[in-house]
């Protein structure tokens, strides 16, 4: 069982991969996601892409890794709280148009919210 445990430690935050492909290879769709209270999306979007590429790194090497662990628990939770629970209600997602389509991201959204919830804790 401590092998599979010990595995884990590895297969978690190498599944963070996908995401720091999407923030470098996709800026357009990351930068899409930063609240619109945050100026400059772009930068925030690489930033975070670096950050999450330094997670990786620190969490694999096992230097500072429950710093590593911590911050990125926090950066989660962030992301439900100011970006995913806003587009869930309706906000930034221009609701005045609701067609089908916009209804279907709002429920996306929540279960973005609630994975990252999930995620963090």
């Amino acid at each position: 069982m401590d092998k599979i445990f010990n595995l884990g430690k590895y297969i978690f935050p190498l599944s963070f991969l996908l995401y720091v492909g999407l923030h470098l290879g996709k800026p357009d769709v990351g930068a899409a996601f930063v609240p619109d209270f945050l100026p400059f999306p772009y930068f925030w979007n690489y930033f975070t892409g670096g950050c999450i590429l330094l997670f990786i790194a620190s969490a694999v090497s096992g230097k500072y890794d429950k710093l590593a662990y911590g911050l990125m628990a926090l950066y989660v939770l962030l992301m439900a709280v100011w970006v995913h629970l806003p587009r869930a209600l309706g906000h930034e997602i221009g609701t005045e148009k609701m067609t089908l389509d916009l209804a279907r991201e709002m429920e996306l959204e929540m279960v973005n919210f609630f994975r990252n919830i999930m995620i963090a804790g």
